[in-house]
C-alpha cells in the first residue's frame, strides 16, 4: 500500500512499501529515480514502456576496473620477483684483468708557449724587431724543454702507478690472502645478499653469504589462471615456497662464488658458507643459522649452461662437497648442527657477525 504526491507539473513522488520513487518529466519521456533500480518510460495513452538504466553504479564499474589493475600490478609484480629468484645465479662477472694505468694527460703546449713567449718580450719595444725575434726563438726553446720536462715527469709518474698496479696484480693472482681479501671486500659491498671472505688457503677461499627467512624471501602469493582464464592470485603453498627458498639460497651462493671467482683470477676453489639471518636474541646476538655449506672447485663450472640450468642442479652439479638439511614432506631446508662441523663452526666463528647482520 502506498501513495502519490504531484509536486509540480511533471514531478510526481510516489512512496510504498519499497521506498520512495520520484518521477519527473512529460509521459512520452519521463525519468524514475528513487526506490529500485533508475529507469526512463515512454508512451502515450494506455501504452508504456520502462527501461531499467545499468544494474551497476558508474563508480561500481570504475572500482572494479581499478582492482583489475591493481590485480594486473601485483601478478607482474609476483611473477618479476619469481623470475629474479630463478636468475640470481645467471648473473655474468667479467673475468679480472691485469689493470694498466690511464695514459697522462699532455702538457698544455699552448699555455706553456703563450707563458714563455709573454716573458721573453717584456720591456722589449714593438719595433725593435731583430730583438723581438731573437726573444722569440729563445721563448720557444725554453717552451720545448718545459713541454719534455713535464712530459717526462707525467711518464715517470704513469710508469710508478703501473709498476704499483702490477705489483698488486701479481700479489691478486699468487692469491696473497691479504690482497685477495681486499679484493673481494671491495667486490662483495653492493651485493644484494650480504657476502664476507673470511680467509684464503693456498688457491681457495672460504666465503660466507647472509640470507633472510624464507618468509622475507619469498612473495606469500603466485600470480595464476582461473579455469576461465582470468587473472588470479592465489597463496603459494609450503611445497611451493619451499621449493623456491632453495632456488634462492642456492643462487646467492653461486653467485657469490662466480663473483669471487671473476675479480680473483688465481683462486680455484670456493667453499661457501650460507646463513640465515634471524634477527637477534635477547642479548642482543646475532643468531644466524647455517642453512648450507659447499664447495666448489673453478674448473667444474666451466662448460655450465648457465641460462638453462637452475641453481639446485648446478650445484648438486659441480660441488664436491655439499652439506645441507631437509625436513618435512616439502623438504625445507634446516639449519645444520654445526656441533658435528667443527671446521664450519671456527669459519662462521671468524665473520663479525654483527657487521654482516648490520649489512642485511
Amino acid at each position: 500500500m502506498g501513495f502519490s504526491v504531484k509536486l509540480a507539473p511533471g514531478v510526481r513522488v510516489r512512496a510504498s512499501s519499497r521506498g520512495v520513487r520520484t518521477s519527473i518529466g512529460p509521459r512520452a519521456a519521463r525519468v524514475h529515480i528513487g526506490g529500485g533500480r533508475t529507469g526512463i518510460s515512454t508512451g502515450a495513452g494506455p501504452v508504456s514502456l520502462y527501461t531499467s538504466i545499468g544494474g551497476r553504479s558508474p563508480q561500481t564499474a570504475y572500482q572494479r576496473q581499478l582492482a583489475q589493475q591493481d590485480r594486473a600490478s601485483r601478478a607482474q609484480y609476483l611473477a618479476d620477483a619469481f623470475l629474479r629468484i630463478l636468475n640470481l645465479h645467471r648473473v655474468d662477472f667479467p673475468l679480472a684483468e691485469r689493470p694498466v694505468a690511464p695514459e697522462s694527460a699532455a702538457p698544455d703546449t699552448a699555455a706553456i708557449y703563450q707563458h714563455y713567449g709573454k716573458q721573453a718580450l717584456a720591456g722589449i719595444g714593438l719595433f725593435k724587431r731583430a730583438d723581438r725575434a731573437a726573444a722569440k726563438r729563445q721563448a720557444e726553446a725554453r717552451a720545448e724543454a718545459e713541454t719534455a720536462r713535464q712530459w717526462a715527469v707525467l711518464k715517470d709518474q704513469q710508469a710508478q702507478w703501473q709498476a704499483e698496479l702490477d705489483r698488486q696484480w701479481q700479489l691478486l693472482i699468487a692469491n696473497d690472502p691479504g690482497t685477495v681479501l681486499q679484493t673481494l671486500a671491495a667486490a662483495f659491498e653492493d651485493n644484494e645478499a650480504p657476502s664476507a671472505a673470511v680467509g684464503v688457503d693456498g688457491g681457495e677461499v672460504s666465503l660466507v653469504v647472509l640470507v633472510p627467512p624464507a618468509d622475507q624471501a619469498i612473495p606469500d602469493q603466485m600470480p595464476g589462471r582461473t579455469a576461465a582464464g582470468n587473472l588470479s592470485l592465489k597463496k603459494i603453498t609450503q611445497s611451493a615456497r619451499s621449493d623456491y627458498y632453495k632456488q634462492f639460497v642456492y643462487g646467492q651462493a653461486l653467485v657469490t662464488l662466480r663473483e669471487a671467482f671473476a675479480v680473483a683470477p688465481g683462486l680455484s676453489g670456493g667453499r661457501v658458507v650460507v646463513l640465515r639471518n634471524d634477527g637477534r636474541d635477547p642479548y642482543g646476538c646475532p643468531v644466524v643459522p647455517c642453512l648450507a655449506a659447499v664447495s666448489v672447485r673453478r674448473q667444474a663450472l666451466d662448460g655450465i649452461r648457465w641460462h638453462e640450468a637452475d641453481a639446485i642442479d648446478i650445484l648438486n652439479a659441480a660441488a664436491h662437497e655439499s652439506l645441507i638439511v631437509q625436513k618435512g614432506r616439502s623438504k625445507e631446508l634446516a639449519p645444520v648442527d654445526l656441533a658435528a662441523e667443527p671446521d664450519i663452526a671456527a669459519l662462521v666463528q671468524a665473520v663479525d657477525l654483527d657487521e654482516l647482520a648490520g649489512a642485511g
